[in-house]
């Protein structure tokens, strides 16, 4: 079965380069608006470890979606309206979590997600409304815009799937890593041949691996970046406030600790893949715990 014509149309929109001045412009306004980190760190969802826009937006999403079944049963006007104002209210912190992610995509997942933020917002603009007329008396009126806002909602939503699924954002992107690295330990390179407090690429088992190197200890993570993919071996070297040794993503920023792959600033929420490492008569060895 061929993909039907809407997913070909989906992909046009993805390499629509004329968003990108808009795309440029919200952005901005979005990086000026949400901060410091930590907020941005809240909202990207690192605290939980995966992003947290998905668990939000049930809530808009679900009580809307109940306002519908009670707009078809009779009696049910002032609990419809209510759910209506709820899943209202519920947009805001929904749409900064949304936003704060969006901000830190690629080109053609900002331009798919550009569209779907409009279309969100056009469906909160109908709820708005409709529960303002549901309260001066007009169910009629107020019941017809809260169906034509759950129909926006539905293709917000499928924009928001192909953009979570199709276009991986917000995925883990080293969730692979286990699969594909061979299980036991596996040979790396001769300790005399790193060199001391550098960020290097080392290629073992077809899988590109970060290795930093102090003294006698080889600190080794999956090369890449959690959260769109980026080269660490690229980034920036820097030191935490306790001394700590962590490398910063060249693409988006995140902050990952070279000892442990644990994230220390978003927008990554996944952990890198970390390598336990041994020396054997000068030779360095690797080990993915779990993996094959």
């Amino acid at each position: 079965m061929r993909e039907i014509r809407w997913v070909r149309l989906l992909s046009q929109l993805e390499n629509a380069s004329q968003l990108d001045p808009l795309v440029d412009r919200v952005r901005a306004v979005v990086n000026g608006v949400i901060r410091p980190q930590p907020v941005r760190d809240a909202l990207h969802g690192v605290p939980i470890g995966h992003p947290v826009h998905p668990l939000l937006v049930l809530i808009p999403s679900g009580a809307w979606l109940s306002a519908a079944v009670l707009d078809l049963l009779p009696g049910n006007e002032k609990a419809a309206r209510t759910l209506v104002g709820i899943g209202v209210a519920s947009v805001l912190p929904t749409a900064a979590a949304g936003y704060t992610d969006w901000s830190e995509l690629h080109e053609q997942q900002m331009r798919v997600g550009l569209v779907h933020a409009a279309a969100n917002a056009l469906a909160t603009g109908l709820y708005a409304i409709s529960w303002i007329q549901r309260g001066r008396g007009h169910q009629t009126i107020g019941k017809m815009l809260s169906m034509a806002g759950l129909a926006v909602l539905s293709g917000a939503g499928y924009l928001g799937g192909h953009l979570s699924y199709r276009q991986a954002a917000g995925a883990n992107h080293t969730e692979d890593v286990p699969h594909r690295f061979p299980a036991g330990w596996q040979s790396l390179a001769p300790l005399a041949d790193l060199p001391q407090d550098e960020l290097i690429r080392a290629d073992v088992a077809g899988m590109q691996l970060l290795v930093f190197r102090r003294g006698d200890r080889v600190d080794v993570l999956s090369n890449t970046c959690s959260h769109l993919s980026g080269p660490l071996d690229r980034g920036e070297l820097i030191r935490g406030t306790d001394g700590e040794a962590c490398v910063s993503c060249p693409w988006h920023a995140s902050v990952f600790s070279l000892e442990t792959g644990e994230v220390l600033r978003g927008p990554a929420t996944a952990p890198q893949p970390r390598f336990e490492t041994r020396i054997t008569t000068g030779q360095v060895d690797v080990l993915l715990p779990h993996s094959g």
